[in-house]
């Protein structure tokens, strides 16, 4: 059981740090294509390859609850928040979007469908004053429609993590993924049409889309959906921390935005608080309760895999 703990935390921290690429690759892919083919064709590129991987499993993915949410969670979101990073600076996207922990905390208590604790709230607290302090000094050419936009796609997205783990009970959650994301590339058509057909793009936003659409999205949603469904909505947002903090320092790096004693502060400060949400993971190790959600899915999942798959999947990165 604790091997399965270190296995929940290394992927949802490896969705973490490549979800902290996305804000940086879609800035330099919005050069190439409008944000909703964008979406479309990121979404595409993803589901694919995971479709044909859990193929046996697809029909029992599919139900009208996930793919609504797929089109909510992923291609609304999306849509919102390509449009939203077209107004505003990399910098201010990575932090707004940083909000998404903490809505998806109080969320959940408001829901009933997560428990929060003490030290997970001290955490989220942390994390959401580090990111306050760097947003509050500099952030480039952001506006505050642009700014709005993201906050929009960051609720949409909170309100998806919450839903989530309902939807991946009793499923294999690469199915699910693969379904979700084929619902988010249909819901960004509308938005994609109404600019026309999609230019060909230069060599640069072409490289980026693709990134994007396998490192950005393929191996970081699946990797979270596999970790999202062994532990609480709380403590699976709580590693969206690190997309900010990544995407804060591409930002600087890559940008040209500011970095200076308060930006080093405040990363320190979103460190130190997702160490506070996510150090219990690894001391407590209850098994799943017979009947519960996560033990539906556990049981699910391995009879899906196998222990074969299972371990060939875990050493190819996937899980």
């Amino acid at each position: 059981m604790r091997t399965d703990r270190r296995l929940t935390l290394l992927a949802l921290v490896t969705a973490g740090l490549l979800w902290g690429t996305t804000i940086p690759l879609t800035k330099v892919a919005l050069s190439g294509v409008g944000p909703g083919w964008l979406t479309v064709f990121r979404f595409t590129l993803a589901a694919l390859p995971l479709a044909i991987l859990a193929r046996r499993s697809l029909r029992a993915a599919i139900s009208p609850s996930v793919i609504a949410w797929g089109g909510i969670g992923y291609g609304a979101a999306l849509v919102l928040q390509n449009i939203g990073i077209g107004h505003t600076s990399v910098s201010h996207a990575a932090l707004i979007v940083g909000a998404v922990p903490v809505l998806v905390a109080v969320l959940g208590l408001v829901s009933g469908r997560g428990a929060t604790g003490l030290g997970t709230w001290v955490g989220l607290s942390l994390s959401l004053l580090g990111i306050g302090v760097i947003a509050s000094h500099g952030g480039g050419n952001a506006t505050l429609a642009g700014d709005a936009m993201v906050g929009g796609s960051a609720l949409l997205s909170a309100l998806f993590v919450i839903a989530q783990p309902r939807l991946l009970s009793g499923r294999d959650p690469v199915a699910v993924t693969a379904v979700q994301l084929a619902a988010g590339a249909a819901a960004g058509l509308p938005a994609a049409l109404s600019s026309g057909l999609p230019p060909m793009p230069d060599v640069t936003p072409a490289v980026a889309m693709v990134t994007l659409a396998f490192a950005g999205t393929l191996v970081p949603f699946t990797l979270f959906a596999y970790g999202q469904s062994r532990v609480s909505p709380a403590a699976a947002g709580a590693f969206l921390n690190l997309e900010p903090l990544i995407g804060f320092l591409l930002g600087v790096v890559a940008f040209g935005d500011a970095f200076a004693g308060p930006q080093i502060a405040g990363g320190l400060a979103i460190l130190l608080g997702l160490a506070l949400t996510s150090l219990p993971m690894l001391r407590r190790t209850p098994a799943p309760i017979a009947g519960s959600p996560l033990h539906a899915e556990s049981a699910a999942f391995a009879e899906f895999a196998g222990p074969e798959r299972v371990t060939v999947l875990a050493e190819s990165g996937r899980y």
